[in-house]
């Protein structure tokens, strides 16, 4: 194995809690409109960009339109709860981060979020200066679980993939760390891993504590 000199993140769910507020927001929408099984329907989207996901919900909405009108419904949803609350980080993300920049890898995110979000997310947070690139869902045709912007963020980097790991929480994210030839951890948050999770991750960790822990002990 060669050595491991990069560590690409996903932004939500691992870096910041804000998968458990676009749950809230998308559980609201449903209500709103009557969207039945949005259970189903909300974990299927988790990890895809906006495009992919209007893509999505148009299965189960009767007009692309529709299914456009709900997802800016959950945006308008989730800024007001920003605005209001602000967001969390995710435990042990500073400790992370610091453990890993202090052991000497290259940091960098990778989300399916647009730019327009993650720059200012991040920002907010106290954490967007430890990442060298930013690679968002708007720089990408396909989202996860699609390899294209794990392969990208490497490529941001200068780096190939064998050189990375991605830290994900999703298993659309995991997908697509895997597809793209990237040893990945997971770090679950909504989702468990199952047995597909299982085989596809490199390790599985219950924070970033012990994620850092494993990778600075290599």
């Amino acid at each position: 194995m060669k050595k491991i000199k990069a560590i690409l993140f996903d932004m939500d769910g691992v870096l910041l809690d804000t998968e458990s507020v676009c749950k809230i927001c998308w559980y609201r929408a449903a209500e709103e409109c009557g969207l039945e099984n949005i259970q189903k329907i909300f974990m299927e989207c988790v990890g895809c960009n906006r495009g992919d996901t209007i893509r999505l919900l148009s299965k189960y909405f009767p007009s692309e339109k529709e299914a456009f009108d709900f997802r800016e419904r959950t945006s308008e949803l989730f800024d007001v709860i920003e605005k209001e609350e602000g967001l969390k980080k995710m435990p042990f993300v500073i400790d992370c981060l610091e453990r890993l920049q202090k052991s000497g890898f290259r940091l960098a995110v990778a989300s399916s979020t647009r730019a327009i979000r993650v720059h200012p997310q991040l920002k907010n947070a106290g954490i967007f200066d430890y990442f060298e690139t930013l690679t968002t869902g708007d720089m990408v045709t396909h989202s996860k679980p699609d390899p294209e912007i794990y392969l990208k963020s490497a490529e941001s980097l200068g780096l190939k993939p064998e050189e990375c790991v991605a830290i994900e929480d999703s298993p659309n994210g995991v997908r697509s760390a895997f597809s793209a030839g990237i040893k990945c951890i997971m770090v679950p948050d909504l989702i468990p891993p199952d047995d597909e999770m299982k085989q596809k991750c490199w390790k599985i960790f219950s924070n970033l504590k012990e994620t850092a822990e494993f990778l600075c002990a290599e």
